[in-house]
């Protein structure tokens, strides 16, 4: 190797190391900026979600900007509040109605239980695994009784460290309130700034990079809109869907309960690999022992439907509005679960995202011409 390619290698290495530095610099940034930031994080995706009306009303009725601003924010925001107060008025008074008839069915489920249980078939393998027991060496025994002593005390403390986790869980959500109202308004303000002085903050922006830079954020910023609201809408409309479905179903069937069953169905849409499977199965599972055959039917169409849908729909509703790749998406998807638990469901998909925002604008192959020192 001659000097000028040494050289060459050099500065190759010294940009790669640059790039490198520029990253974690920027990632370190990012998290030490967004807790204390992430009202107005919040309050720009509101600004930009409200910029297209906020336009259009400034244009089409000669309203001052700040006016646009307020009718879209307070539209946003009654929008919201009835659909929260909705949802939540109908489901806290099913939920209060399922409360009441919990004892009942506890009481059926117990008695069940010991008539199982008193039937002559456990009753003789009880008996045959105490004979069992007996003929044991009284060390092996002593084993077996240890074991089966930890194993209790093992379930135990799993079923307090479940309850005390809820009870946190509940409490932390109630001492959150007061937090997640201040994070409300000031980000309602921030997006009211941000909104009504949205193009004069653009410039602004645009001043400070080079138009190279422009180029490609602009770019990059046209296709993350299309996909990241793209993925919502297609996991706001597979939700939607598969809600409507099991609500329109147990309407049908005349099962009790049936917009909380839904919607709470809707959501549990979004876990991998299980899905609706989570609220059906088991039910099935326990009607069908109850003796209730013709609920099992029905519970098991209605189940197949929503599944065979699901297969027909999704790939269409998630190819048309986010044009990720179905095993990209899963590994995504499995990725995301694996490094930040439930979170990664919507931070693995969104990841994926953007890194394909950043492929179709070139930014990789950009650094990439920069650290080899290939001229554009």
């Amino acid at each position: 190797m001659n000097q000028e390619n040494w050289v060459e290698r050099l500065f190759q290495i010294i940009r790669f190391l640059w790039v490198c530095l520029l990253v974690y610099f920027a990632w370190w940034v990012f998290r030490f900026a967004t807790p204390l930031l992430y009202p107005f994080l919040i309050a720009l995706v509101i600004a930009l979600l409200i910029n297209r009306p906020v336009t259009f009303m400034t244009r089409k009725f000669k309203f001052p900007r700040w006016l646009s601003v307020t009718i879209s924010l307070l539209l946003l925001m009654l929008i919201a509040i009835g659909v929260v107060t909705l949802v939540v008025t109908e489901t806290v008074v099913e939920i209060g109605d399922l409360a009441k008839t919990l004892p009942g069915f506890a009481t059926e489920l117990s008695g069940y239980l010991q008539r199982t249980i008193s039937q002559d078939f456990l009753m003789g393998i009880y008996n045959q695994v105490q004979w069992f027991y007996t003929q044991l060496d009284p060390e092996f025994q002593l084993k077996v009784n240890t074991t089966l002593s930890n194993g209790i005390s093992s379930i135990t403390h799993a079923a307090q460290d479940l309850v005390v986790r809820f009870l946190d869980g509940l409490k932390n959500l109630l001492l959150s309130l007061p937090n997640m109202a201040t994070v409300s308004v000031i980000s309602l303000m921030g997006a009211f700034f941000i909104s009504k002085d949205f193009f004069l903050w653009e410039a602004r922006f645009r001043r400070i990079l080079p138009t190279g830079v422009n180029s490609r954020l602009d770019q990059v910023f046209r296709d993350l809109r299309g996909a990241l609201f793209g993925f919502l809408k297609a996991q706001l409309t597979l939700i939607s869907l598969t809600a409507a479905i099991v609500i329109i179903g147990l309407l049908v069937l005349r099962v009790e309960y049936a917009i909380t069953i839904g919607l709470i169905t809707g959501l549990v849409d979004l876990l991998p690999y299980l899905g609706t499977g989570t609220v059906f199965i088991p039910w099935i599972v326990y009607l069908f022992f109850k003796g209730n055959y013709s609920l099992v039917i029905g519970l098991s169409i209605l189940y197949a439907v929503v599944l065979i849908f699901r297969q027909i729909i999704e790939p269409k509703v998630v190819a048309e509005n986010v044009g990720l790749d179905p095993l990209l998406t899963l590994v995504a998807l499995f990725v995301g679960l694996q490094l930040f638990g439930f979170l990664g469901l919507i931070i693995g998909p969104v990841s994926l995202v953007m890194i394909n925002a950043l492929v179709k604008a070139d930014v990789f192959s950009d650094v990439w011409g920069y650290i080899v020192g290939r001229r554009t």
